[in-house]
């Protein structure tokens, strides 16, 4: 989080603190110094990826290819000039920053909600004013690095700590980000993203020394003046009366300054007359009023304290102040072999959310881009909260009697208060032969471990019975489908038209470079496609979760977004499919993927059909949704009964004709289009 309103004080009030710098220059000097040490910088990626999304459109789910381009654009700019890159991304949310977690969700919540009522108004995206993150950009962008040759760790607590911690640890010549924190740590310089020219190399270093010097303090004294400012440990209500304090007898006072600025002078004017020690320390934290707790001025202290490092306001015994990351000892999971590897496999990036559960039981998801007016499609929360419950049965051992462990979810949803988290209970999946262990799962070796593997991922969307006809298909397609078919399978809403917009887009997606489809050209944006796209992408977050969880019978690479999706790409088949184009316009005249298209389509179908789910034709042409209604909660969001249906597609049949509409828009899974369409061949499977 950093020290609130630092980073714009810095700017407004102290220039000389802020110098711009060439890092091509610096790292040449660090190469002169240190002529057996690469130059490093490393990167707090979170605090990056706002500026490395720079796509025109952001709305419709995320233009993957084209953001995989310019991370590599990004990356060769520093390879180029001789500099590595290592990239921090957050692990894990602590419990102190829990609070102001929960406060971000909810100021999100309130963006997504007036970025929807602007498309609905406009039919089209806002500008950059409105940016919000495309859903899941943190989590992919991990990959997507990795990916690309990138060495990229996730943290097993805060990230700027870690980061901070290896730039001294390991002579960085800085750190990248945009973080006031990294102005507190004592460590390497601090580099904006903010401010970073990438086609000369050139941004601003944020100077410590220079920013002591403008407040009158030592260096020793800046994670004091953050403490005293409010941060993740002391909290800024507490701070009030203190401030008030500190401004009736500060000597600044000028009236121009806003109010943050004039605290931010004066409590550095305070703490400029204490002396750096312990004895200091005690007396503050006897005179301030911080509650019933009175250590969490040198709690705070502690946590901006690295490896190494020793600091006068803190006992000399006391080197290494952060807690250590969760031991193994107190975690859920016991097994010493599986939760080691777990953590390995966390700290590089190869697995996805399994080492949380395994851990401490905890797991969270920021917002989505969900329209929360749309009573027709659930959050996705919910919607894939079968999955999960079933890979967490998966991960997790039950206990004596069979109950296993309950798993602490924090998911942002319509309806959800985010005042706790809430317990769910694992649910096993319905596996051949029961559901393997993880020892067998993530160590064994074999043909018939590697079935297992398969088949126990495909349990947990319920398509344990389709396992032949999936392997069949291309590995991206195929984790495409399942994901396809387990939401058909959840949400009633979806419709034929729906169904037939994914699987033109999986398909036509693959010849389509980052250039092609940064050149397609949207006359209006639809809100509920936007809605579908981004639980579309959370959705192969949880195809994530489920092949670490089961072993990788994927390869992480196949259930990537830029592999199987594209927002624009999207909007363009919904809105072709809902206005009743032909399936050659909507393959773009693509004669070889005619039979693909109905094969897919021909197998979700046929699924939907065994779980006597009926999907439905219901185009809704250009008929916007712009209503304003507001939905009431209910998390048990699938229907009560679903009808059955005759199944248009037998084993027997070589083609078939298309229907006419149902009443009231019924028109069965086969069509596509009007009833008047051509006729459309289906070899068999």
């Amino acid at each position: 989080m950093g020290v609130r309103g630092l980073q714009g004080f810095v700017a407004r009030v102290c220039p000389d603190v802020c110098k711009t710098v060439d890092l091509r220059e610096m790292a040449e000097k660090h190469r002169v110094d240190h002529p057996d040490f690469p130059p490093v910088i490393v990167v707090d990626a979170m605090s990056c990826v706002r500026y490395w999304y720079t796509p025109e459109f952001w709305v419709c789910g995320g233009q993957w290819r084209e953001y995989l381009a310019i991370l590599e654009d990004f990356i060769n700019v520093f390879m180029a000039a001789g500099i590595k890159l290592v990239f921090y991304f957050d692990g894990v949310v602590e419990d102190k920053k829990r609070e102001e977690w929960i406060k971000r969700r909810w100021n999100n919540t309130k963006e997504i909600a007036r970025l929807f009522q602007f498309i609905k108004t406009h039919r089209k995206q806002p500008g950059r004013e409105m940016f919000v993150l495309p859903s899941a950009l943190p989590t992919f962008t991990r990959y997507a690095l990795k990916s690309l040759g990138q060495e990229t760790v996730c943290t097993l607590q805060e990230a700027d700590f870690e980061v901070a911690a290896y730039g001294l640890q390991h002579n960085c010549i800085g750190i990248l980000g945009q973080d006031s924190d990294y102005l507190i740590y004592n460590t390497c310089p601090y580099f904006s993203i903010e401010n970073l020219r990438l086609d000369r190399l050139v941004t601003v270093m944020y100077s410590r020394e220079e920013l002591c010097h403008a407040l009158g303090i030592s260096l020793t004294h800046l994670p004091l003046f953050a403490c005293l400012l409010g941060n993740d440990v002391v909290p800024e209500s507490l701070l009030e009366g203190f401030w008030h304090k500190c401004l009736v007898t500060s000597p600044h006072k000028n009236t121009s300054y806003n109010r943050r600025t004039k605290i931010l002078l004066a409590v550095a004017n305070y703490i400029s007359k204490i002396p750096c020690s312990c004895s200091s320390l005690k007396h503050l934290e006897d005179t301030l009023p911080l509650g019933s707790d009175k250590t969490l001025l040198y709690r705070g202290l502690k946590s901006y304290l690295l490896p190494g490092q020793q600091s006068p306001w803190i006992p000399p015994s006391v080197t290494n102040c952060q807690v250590l990351p969760l031991q193994q000892q107190s975690a859920i999971c016991q097994d010493k072999e599986i939760f080691q590897l777990a953590k390995e496999q966390h700290i590089q990036s190869e697995n996805y959310s399994v080492f949380n559960v395994l851990s401490n039981g905890v797991i969270e998801c920021s917002n989505s881009l969900e329209d929360d007016c749309d009573t027709e499609i659930p959050g996705q929360s919910l919607i894939f909260r079968p999955a999960r419950q079933h890979i967490y049965s998966v991960l997790l051992e039950p206990g004596k009697g069979g109950a296993y462990p309950l798993v602490k979810e924090w998911f942002v949803y319509f309806g959800n208060p985010l005042k706790q988290p809430e317990l769910i209970q694992p649910v096993q999946p319905s596996v051949p032969g029961g559901t393997p262990n993880l020892k067998t799962l993530w160590l064994a070796k074999g043909p018939d471990v590697e079935k297992q593997r398969y088949s126990t991922f495909l349990a947990c969307f319920h398509l344990q019975d389709e396992m032949e006809e999936i392997q069949a298909l291309e590995a991206p397609v195929a984790g495409f489908c399942c994901l396809l078919t387990y939401l058909m399978m959840q949400v009633s809403s979806l419709s034929l038209e729906d169904l037939n917009a994914f699987v033109a887009l999986v398909l036509c997606l693959k010849g389509k470079s980052a250039a092609q489809l940064a050149g397609l050209q949207l006359a209006e944006v639809d809100s509920r496609a936007v809605h579908l796209g981004a639980v579309l992408v959370r959705g192969l977050t949880t195809l994530l979760m489920a092949n670490s969880a089961c072993g990788h019978p994927f390869r992480m690479d196949d259930l990537m977004p830029w592999a199987v999706f594209d927002g624009k790409l999207f909007q363009e088949k919904y809105q072709q499919s809902h206005r009743g184009c032909s399936m050659e316009e909507l393959l773009e005249g693509n004669e070889s993927l005619y039979t693909p298209f109905q094969n897919l389509k021909s197998f979700i179908c046929k699924v939907c059909m065994a779980k006597k789910r009926m999907i439905q034709s219901r185009p809704r042409g250009n008929g916007f949704n712009t209503g304003r209604e507001q939905r009431d909660f209910n998390p048990r969001f699938q229907q009560p009964r679903r009808s059955h249906f005759v199944s248009p597609y037998h084993n027997q049949m070589r083609g078939f004709v298309q229907r006419n509409p149902q009443p009231q828009g019924g028109r069965p899974c086969g069509g596509l289009g009007h009833p008047d369409r051509r006729r459309f061949h289906l070899p068999p499977r």
